[in-house]
């Protein structure tokens, strides 16, 4: 019984993929239509017109095997190996490099959104979960 729930949510989106394919092709955007279904079930979730529950355990399971799907790209990766043969300190460079420079900018802004935010005024104070035994009892 548990697999064929799971069938049916899967369908379910499934049937968003399509509803957003066909969006984006009657409205002709610069969006893949994926995208734009992810979109509209997103809204209908925050909206509460779709349940949680409708989509949860098919959700679950797309992501279980999510990364057998970047097999066939790995895949592909092989059939062009000449393309990266003798290069291969060249790649790790590049790799080494561009992490550095996406950990520095995301501490940097980070930083700027922090001061920022003490500037205005704006800064949330931070409320423990846990509470003290002399604090549950005032």
């Amino acid at each position: 019984m548990k697999i064929i729930r799971i069938i049916v949510q899967i369908g379910v989106l499934y049937v968003f993929f399509l509803a957003g394919e066909f969006l984006q092709k009657q409205l002709q955007l610069p969006v893949p239509g994926s995208i734009v279904g992810l979109l509209l079930l997103f809204a209908l979730l925050l909206l509460k017109i779709v349940p949680v529950k409708m989509i949860e355990e098919g959700s679950s399971f797309i992501l279980a095997y999510l990364p057998m799907f970047f097999i066939p790209a790995t895949a592909g990766i092989m059939n062009h190996l000449d393309m990266f043969s003798g290069r291969g300190l060249l790649l790790i460079g590049i790799l080494v490099v561009s992490s550095v420079i996406t950990m520095a900018v995301t501490a940097h802004s980070s930083e700027w959104i922090a001061s920022r935010s003490k500037a205005l005024g704006n800064r949330r104070t931070f409320v423990p979960l846990i509470r003290s035994k002399k604090e549950k009892e005032a």
